[in-house]
């Protein structure tokens, strides 16, 4: 039995910018931290048959890899060579759609799994890449490569993206007092709507790669905020980190239909009036949570967003990354259904 443990992550500059039809052309920046909030994949070999088991919000039991129907789960075992005698569960401290990563948590935490299985240890830099390429080239999902770094990492990381797609990653230099004060103005919401970021993403895509003035000038800016907002949180002067927020915004919700909505328009400005100085959406857009950053009239906030319906997520920042929790597997007959 091998069990891993991944974190999700809060994007707090530059995110659009990893996709692609940006990146390939203007280079992507990054800056996001880790949660302690995971995704927590078990993994373990049969004793007594060579059948597949998956284990998620559905159940697949199969004899065949090509019958998984669980893409990633699929694809990360094909690309591992293991193609029977397989059982895989997982579970989430948050649910799927959610804005936070939850997929390329799964893929990470998943090959991370695979490779302690196969005593077949990688850098995180090489795991991060090969979730990106099961993702983006052989799923072919519209989406960008801070996910996956991200849940791989871990911490305040901050990721340089060049156009060939090579990603360079740092830590952020950010001072305990700062970490404290980040934990208490950050509040975080969950929508309660669950989506699938397809649709959004693909829309920004397509309108990138056409070059369309309102969202190239949209991603630009964001980019060039990223830039400060990893400044401020650098140099300790967080106030305008709000500020930003509520900036990027406004442009965020250019990118594409479905960012926003009346609904969540609402509960943006009421957050505003209740001691929220901005705030931003997780991921995509179109549910997940929103995150506010307020200094003041913690309580009153609060109490709107309760009455609007929205729970608040209670979290701190993981430094961590990716790691194997357990790994209790009997070696003696570990290559009997590799292959």
């Amino acid at each position: 039995m091998i069990i891993t443990r991944t974190p999700f992550r809060v994007t707090l500059g530059g995110g659009g910018t990893d996709l692609p039809s940006y990146y390939s052309r203007f280079g992507g920046f990054i800056f996001s931290m880790a949660l302690d909030k995971y995704m927590y994949i078990y993994v373990n070999r049969p004793v007594v048959d060579d059948l597949i088991r998956i284990k998620y919000s559905h159940s697949e039991t199969v004899s065949n890899l090509n019958e998984v129907q669980h893409d990633i789960a699929r694809v990360c075992l094909d690309k591992m060579g293991i193609k029977k005698g397989i059982e895989i569960t997982s579970m989430a401290d948050v649910p799927a759609g959610s804005g936070l990563g939850s997929s390329s948590c799964y893929t990470v935490g998943l090959l991370n799994a695979l490779h302690a299985l196969k005593r077949d240890y990688v850098s995180l830099q090489v795991l991060a890449e090969e979730a990106c390429e099961i993702e983006m080239v052989t799923l072919n999902k519209p989406m960008g490569k801070q996910d996956q770094y991200l849940a791989t990492f871990g911490g305040f990381a901050v990721l340089e993206i060049a156009n060939d797609g090579k990603v360079s990653v740092s830590k952020a230099d950010v001072s305990y007092s700062t970490i404290g004060d980040l934990k208490r103005n950050l509040l975080m919401f969950y929508t309660g709507k669950q989506r699938v970021n397809k649709k959004i993403l693909g829309a920004q895509d397509k309108a990138t790669k056409q070059s369309e003035k309102r969202v190239l000038d949209s991603l630009h800016h964001i980019k060039e905020s990223g830039y400060k907002i990893l400044e401020i949180v650098e140099t300790g002067d967080i106030t305008k980190l709000g500020l930003m927020f509520d900036e990027h915004w406004q442009y965020k919700k250019k990118l594409a239909k479905g960012i926003s909505n009346p609904q969540f328009d609402r509960i943006y400005d009421l957050a505003k009036a209740n001691g929220a100085l901005g705030g931003k959406i997780s991921g995509a857009g179109g549910g997940g949570f929103f995150t506010f950053y307020c200094e003041e009239k913690q309580d009153r906030l609060r109490s709107a967003m309760k009455k609007t319906g929205l729970m608040q997520l209670h979290y701190d920042i993981d430094f961590e990354g990716t790691k194997t929790l357990a790994n209790f597997m009997d070696y003696r007959s570990t290559d009997i259904y590799m292959s």
